[in-house]
């Protein structure tokens, strides 16, 4: 029986930090790894991240990107309302559905929309952004327990986890329940550090423990392919800095102001 597992989110074409993730989490020995969904966005060279999982293994589920990818919709379905959020966002897009095979776009369309497995002898629910809608929004300061507590009730789990937000985060519900948020491996989570965050969830005689670990990988690397792709350069400085450029008018005010813009 599985009881220990490793959780990720939005590689958005990281694969450097995909490649480092993945090694640190072997090393750990986690019995399986996991990804949450949105394998492109945000970063070049999207092709590099398929083999990549394939060889480690790594169980994927779809995310709104994915979904739009592998159905070569004409947007991200990213969820975002501001005009300049939308603008970036359709940048990212259009890049990561031209440079993804038509190869790996059937593999994503056809990737689950969750996961239902037994971890430790809880029934853990692995989602996107939640168990109702895929680019749901689970922000930690608006997000109530009251409203958790009823995901976990509705959708029948001792332990839901999700991503989308690019923020981690975790939450102790009733009945010994948990919500977590594992993060995200393609940018790190405006701090002003550079690394990125992956997740270990330990279930065993019933309890449960979330470990948030960094991870290093050659980020000055990945931004100077980013320019050279001609991706935005607030992309790449968000990269190199540690602080969001884009995607903020979706941020709750309190997680905006741990930010630097």
């Amino acid at each position: 029986m599985r009881s220990r597992i490793a959780l990720f989110g939005g590689v958005y074409n990281n694969y450097l930090a995909l490649e480092a993730a993945i090694a640190d989490a072997q090393r750990r020995g986690v019995d399986d790894i996991y990804c949450l969904g949105d394998l492109g966005a945000f970063g070049p060279h999207p092709d590099r991240v398929f083999p990549l999982l394939d060889a480690a293994g790594v169980l994927c589920m779809q995310g709104n990107y994915d979904h739009s990818i592998g159905n070569e919709l004409d947007d991200c379905q990213c969820g975002y309302t501001d005009p300049r959020d939308n603008h970036f966002a359709q940048i990212s897009y259009d890049y990561t559905l031209a440079n993804t095979s038509a190869q790996h776009r059937t593999w994503m369309r056809n990737l689950p929309a969750e996961f239902r497995l037994e971890v430790g002898g809880l029934q853990v629910l692995l989602c996107h952004g939640s168990p109702r809608k895929v680019n749901e929004f689970l922000w930690e300061s608006t997000t109530s327990t009251h409203f958790l507590n009823h995901l976990a009730d509705e959708y029948a789990a001792d332990v839901v986890v999700a991503t989308h937000t690019g923020i981690k985060w975790q939450r102790a519900l009733s009945q010994n329940r948990l919500f977590v948020n594992a993060g995200v491996l393609g940018r790190p989570e405006n701090d002003g550090q550079t690394h990125v965050w992956y997740t270990i969830l330990e279930c065993r005689a019933g309890e449960t423990a979330v470990e948030f670990v960094p991870v290093t990988y050659d980020h000055q690397r990945l931004a100077t392919e980013m320019r050279a792709e001609g991706l935005p350069g607030e992309f790449a400085e968000t990269i190199e800095h540690g602080w969001w450029t884009t995607c903020l008018e979706i941020l709750p005010a309190k997680e905006r102001r741990s930010g630097k813009f």
